[in-house]
């Protein structure tokens, strides 16, 4: 089980600061958002600022690419060395090309599901990824409450494939044991880490979630 602070919440003057606080909780990952103002409400960071948070940690960092076009800036989050990159399917028009672009870069090639986005969509995509993010609150913006139905995705994914699920949105201690009773291995959480201390708040989450798979 895999503990990953989400930047969207951090506090962007301090940003590789604020990822070494979480990994000192526990953190194994970095959750990377890039919004468009497009396919989302809200407008975040790129490439170059995903460049330089790589060079700062040490944490592998994941890039969840929230935009209409996401076969634009694949190339450039390659460049700037992160090591997955996820999509969203309902805008991704060559779903299958633009996850092979992502592993023929050497990189985890990922989907994210909005909440309401059956599983079913990925049917056909399976052999192709590396994992799934299921979004437990309409992406966009952090702070949001926990879908509880989201936990019921999880399930039905979990009985239709064995790639790794991921889930981001409204993780806290409490709900992190929901999700990974439901099958997921990796949790993003954003304003539940940088409401507080970051180590402290990461690691309630990081064991929270381990407890409920039985690593604690």
């Amino acid at each position: 089980m895999v503990g990953a602070p989400s930047i969207l919440a951090a506090d962007f003057a301090n940003l590789a600061e604020e990822v070494r606080r979480a990994e000192a909780g526990g953190a194994g990952l970095v959750h990377f958002d890039v919004m468009d103002n497009h396919f989302v409400p809200n407008l975040t960071v790129g490439p170059d600022v995903a460049a330089a948070l790589v060079r700062a940690t040490n944490l592998p960092v994941d890039a969840h690419l929230q935009v209409m076009r996401p076969d634009s800036l694949v190339p450039a989050f390659v460049a700037a060395g992160v090591v997955s990159i996820s999509v969203q399917p309902e805008v991704t028009t060559h779903l299958h090309r633009t996850l092979a672009s992502i592993r023929d870069a050497g990189l985890e090639a990922g989907c994210a599901l909005n909440p309401t986005t059956p599983p079913e969509v990925l049917e056909w995509t399976f052999p192709y990824l590396d994992y799934v993010n299921v979004m437990s609150v309409n992406p966009g913006f952090g702070g949001q409450a926990f879908i509880l139905e989201m936990a019921e995705k999880v399930r039905r994914l979990r009985e239709m494939t064995d790639v790794p699920i991921q889930v981001d949105g409204g993780i806290t201690a409490e709900t992190a044991p929901l999700m990974v009773e439901a099958g997921a291995r990796v949790l993003v959480a954003g304003s539940a880490v940088y409401r507080g201390d970051p180590a402290t708040e990461m690691r309630k989450i990081v064991e929270a979630g381990r407890r409920a798979a039985g690593e604690a």
